[in-house]
């Protein structure tokens, strides 16, 4: 077998299985010879003749690529749900925070005043009520300050509960804060798990399109839009496009530009711009530039917004691909998407009908 080269049972070995192509040869043993001979004249090794892979063979590694793909983004979906909640419990610890300051500042105050309240007590509660009147000068004056004892008496009552009410947030700051803690960091773990599985689907992806050659590479490229064509040419056979005629919102229109400008900028997972994105990334970035805040992820934009019929969808809706949400892509109209594929790809307009679409939904129903 000619050196850098594979036979097509190698090859498609090698592409199932995603492992590196094996270069076979058999070393040649020297001997050297008992009386000289004269020299001959070389002749030339002859080299094997690639055989081609078959598209047969391309058809497995794109269907074998397009699951490792879709690994990584069910992946890169729970990468960025970790990151959204990560963020939302830092700040609610920062904020609870703020809350246990602010309430041990009142609980000190109160006591100083509880304190003051006791001492002035103390002051003037040495003698019964019946010896301070027989000693006041004035039955009115001492009346009136008979009456301004019992509304100190009230006030010191008022004062000890609103301290017990105080120390009793402060516990319930401090629970919620440390149950806070414990969420952040199992989202942590979260993360981080998420992250290892996305690199390794990636590099399980990477690995395997590298056992192609240049030419492999480009018919993969085009079997890939040969399977997306067809599967786009069967959903507008249905005569969907011709009941699709709503015209996009202000926003959407908005959202629209943002995501079609992002064009021919690479596939990132969790990335949300400005140079790089990932599908939701996209999505949810085109949405706040319109002054319209969506869920990080296809899945949450899935779950939360608006579902509406396909037919009644417009300019700026969002179309949730696959059974799990695990992609999603801007409606532009036209029957087309424009969406951030995979690893590999950049910002692109397919057909809305090139994936299996789970639902369409409206960010400014």
């Amino acid at each position: 077998m000619g050196s850098g080269k594979r036979s097509l049972t190698t090859t498609a070995m090698a592409l199932a299985c995603a492992c590196a192509c094996a270069v076979l040869a058999t070393p040649g043993v020297a001997y050297a010879s008992p009386t000289p001979t004269p020299p001959r004249t070389p002749t030339a090794t002859p080299t094997a003749t690639p055989t081609p892979v078959s598209n047969k063979d391309l058809e497995e590694v794109r269907k074998k690529l397009d699951k490792l793909y879709h690994a990584a983004a069910v992946a890169t979906d729970e990468y960025n749900a970790a990151e959204e909640k990560a963020q939302k419990q830092s700040a609610e610890i920062v904020e609870l925070a703020r809350e246990i300051v602010k309430g041990q500042e009142k609980l000190d105050k109160l006591k100083d005043r509880a304190g003051a309240a006791a001492r002035a007590q103390y002051r003037g509660g040495g003698l019964p009520p019946e010896a301070r009147l027989w000693l006041s000068e004035d039955p009115q004056e001492f009346l009136d300050g008979a009456g301004r004892v019992r509304q100190g008496e009230h006030a010191t009552k008022g004062l000890l509960a609103e301290m017990t009410r105080t120390q009793q947030d402060l516990e319930q700051y401090a629970k919620d804060a440390s149950a806070q803690w414990k969420k952040l960091e199992a989202n942590r773990k979260a993360k981080a798990e998420a992250k290892k599985k996305i690199k390794q689907r990636v590099a399980d992806a990477e690995k395997l399109e590298s056992q192609l050659e240049k030419e492999e590479k480009e018919r993969l490229a085009k079997l890939e839009e040969e399977a997306a064509y067809r599967a786009q040419s069967a959903w507008l056979s249905s005569g969907v496009l011709a009941e699709i005629n709503s015209k996009a919102s202000e926003q959407g229109k908005k959202a629209v530009k943002y995501a079609t400008d992002q064009i021919g900028k690479p596939y990132e997972w969790g990335a949300e711009g400005p140079g790089s994105y990932d599908c939701s990334g996209l999505t949810s970035q085109a949405w706040a530039s319109a002054g319209h805040g969506i869920p990080r992820t296809s899945q949450e934009q899935w779950k939360q917004l608006t579902r509406i019929d396909i037919k009644d969808m417009r300019p700026g809706d969002l179309i949730i691909y696959f059974d799990d949400a695990s992609h999603v892509g801007m409606y532009i109209g036209d029957g087309a998407v424009v969406h951030a594929p995979r690893p590999g790809r950049t910002v692109t307009i397919t057909g809305a009908g090139s994936m299996p679409i789970l639902a369409v939904v409206r960010p400014d129903a």
